[in-house]
């Protein structure tokens, strides 16, 4: 098949955007800029898995189904170039269906990188384990702060220095996440 016709195919899917995997020669690029489509090319491997999940597009690897466009074309807002520190990199913001994203890790030595990515896969752990599992206990203080709560609440029908010694220690309470952190 000629470059021209693989072209006109895609063209029949009328994308504003087109991303390969590998190199877009001189021509087909020529072609589709001419009708006005933004062209990506050397996407990362694995990384054109997660844009696809993002915008809701599919993988293809032939443009024969062009009445099967509006099922896998993908949507996005905007796509920009960013720099981040000397990488030029693509941003895809306002996806269709945000099931993926990028978190981009910048640190002054290969050590603190490796701490900063182990920090966040913990984190991401924790997550996902609290998406699993609905039952959680609060912690970041929130007991202390209930419990506060309810000391003030008391100390509200109450009278004499009994009032004023559970306020006290509603004062106390509301201390102790502050103290511990």
């Amino acid at each position: 098949m000629k470059m021209k016709e693989k072209v006109d195919k895609i063209l029949t899917y009328k994308p504003n955007v087109y991303i390969n995997r590998q190199l877009i020669y001189d021509y087909p690029e020529q072609l589709l800029v001419e009708k006005g489509i933004l062209v990506i090319e050397h996407a990362d491997f694995e990384g054109i898995e997660r844009i696809s999940a993002a915008l809701g597009a599919e993988i293809l690897s032939t443009f024969d189904n062009a009445e099967r466009a509006d099922e896998v074309l993908g949507t996005c807002d905007s796509i920009e170039e960013i720099m981040i520190g000397e990488d030029k990199v693509i941003k895809f913001s306002g996806c269709k269906r945000n099931e993926a994203c990028t978190i981009v890790l910048r640190g002054s030595s290969q050590h603190i990188l490796d701490e900063a990515e182990r920090s966040l896969h913990d984190a991401l752990c924790v997550l996902v384990q609290t998406v699993k599992n609905k039952k959680v206990i609060y912690g970041g203080g929130n007991s202390e702060l209930h419990m506060a709560l309810a000391c003030e609440a008391l100390a509200k029908t109450i009278k004499g220095k009994e009032a004023l010694a559970i306020e006290a220690y509603a004062r106390a309470l509301r201390q102790l996440p502050i103290i511990i952190a």
